[in-house]
């Protein structure tokens, strides 16, 4: 379907665009409008594509509420797939864990709890004890684990978050934004997807505990079967908060017909009641699925150009993704889709296996780039001999 062209090579550029052949020229897809959505800010993103689709003040500061436990769920998750902690493992419940106030497990210092428990404390009830008791279990103190959170924070490229506190409660300067969020929903899911079965528990409580404080408060996963996560939060400074997530099948989007997912994640910020929260998330992800069709261009691996090589043990260079390149376009715009493929020239050798070479320059219907798709070389290509590099630097003085 795709066959690439050189199309021209700018006079005082070292880029190299290559345009695909597309047989059905046709206008500029016009961009679906979003819904109206009752949130301070709110965006969707498709996962799958990696692109957001909607958003409202993705970059105002906001305070988080319990969608703090999410960089909390990171922390404990890498502790346990690093083997420093085991779901078995059990901690204690301190007096400050204990006293904790707002959403709670109902645990106490009587108690030794597995921190399997613990987690579904945490993401279930939401329970501001369980986050405290995992935060001292992993980083020895809460302001230790707090020094961890924001840490990761930075790692992530979160650059507008600040952690105060690991439950989430109202602190001065414990602040983040919803494009911040969409970074680590989307790293927690994609690092961690052992775990994030968690998310989607319906209901859980800890032997003992109240039998009322059993239910998930992401009241999605009640009502479509295809939201399997993330996380609520609620204060009366942050509002009532959600990030939701839904995985649908689409087979265009598998390997040779079968069934692939399709992963939007929704993010809803300062909404005005439980049920408001909900009803817009599920807006949002209803008309991300509708208003945008996801195409598979390029299978993982697949090479989307073989440009020359100068000066390498090999004659040229596989440029593609590790993983499948997918698009979301507006619907019914897929015949439209135009990719350019940018790169610089010459390209001499040594490469890396997964070093960046080049982008997939996506346009629908001859518009505006769509989406820039960052290639790697999905292959190491060795610097030649020294023959070889002294012959091909003859070649390039030429050229």
């Amino acid at each position: 379907m795709h066959r690439f062209l050189t199309a021209f090579r700018g006079a005082a550029s070292s880029l190299v665009l290559l345009s695909s052949v597309v047989l059905l020229p046709v206008a500029q897809a016009q961009m679906p409008l979003p819904p109206e959505v009752a949130a301070r800010s709110y965006l969707l993103l498709d996962v799958t594509a990696n692109q957001i689709l909607a958003a409202k003040d993705i970059d105002s500061p906001i305070e988080p509420a319990s969608l703090t436990k999410l960089m909390t769920e990171y922390l404990v998750f890498d502790a346990l797939k690093s083997k420093k902690i085991t779901l078995k493992q059990t901690f204690s419940v301190s007096e400050r864990a204990w006293k904790m106030p707002g959403s709670r497990m109902f645990i106490d210092p009587k108690m030794q709890v597995p921190v399997e428990d613990l987690i579904k404390g945490m993401i279930v009830q939401s329970g501001n004890d369980a986050t405290m008791a995992l935060a001292e279990g992993v980083g020895g103190s809460a302001e230790n684990f707090v020094k961890l959170m924001n840490e990761q924070a930075k790692a992530l490229g979160m650059k507008s978050t600040a952690y105060k506190n690991p439950e989430g409660l109202t602190e001065p300067g414990h602040t983040t934004t919803a494009r911040d969020l969409s970074i680590l929903s989307t790293r927690l899911m994609q690092d961690f997807p052992d775990y994030m079965g968690f998310s989607a528990i319906k209901k859980y409580r800890y032997p003992g505990t109240p039998a009322a404080n059993d239910t998930n408060r992401n009241t999605l996963l009640f009502r479509d079967p295809t939201v399997d996560g993330l996380k609520t939060g609620h204060t009366a400074a942050a509002g009532y908060c959600m990030i939701a997530t839904a995985k649908r099948d689409f087979p265009n989007l598998g390997a040779s017909g079968a069934p692939g997912g399709r992963r939007l994640v929704a993010i809803v910020l300062g909404t005005a009641s439980d049920s408001a929260r909900a009803n817009e998330s599920q807006k949002l992800l209803n008309w991300g699925y509708t208003a945008f069709e996801a195409v598979k261009l390029f299978d993982a691996g697949q090479a989307v150009v073989s440009p020359a090589v100068w000066k390498g043990k090999s004659g040229t260079v596989k440029l593609g993704r590790p993983e499948a390149i997918v698009i979301a376009v507006p619907a019914g715009s897929s015949a439209k889709v135009q990719t350019q493929v940018a790169r610089p020239d010459p390209l001499v050798a040594p490469f890396t296996r997964g070093q960046a070479l080049g982008t997939l320059k996506v346009k629908v219907g001859g518009g505006e780039t769509m989406v820039d798709v960052p290639l790697v070389a999905l292959e190491t290509v060795e610097e030649a001999g020294i023959l070889g590099r002294a012959w091909d630097s003859v070649r390039l003085w030429i050229k």
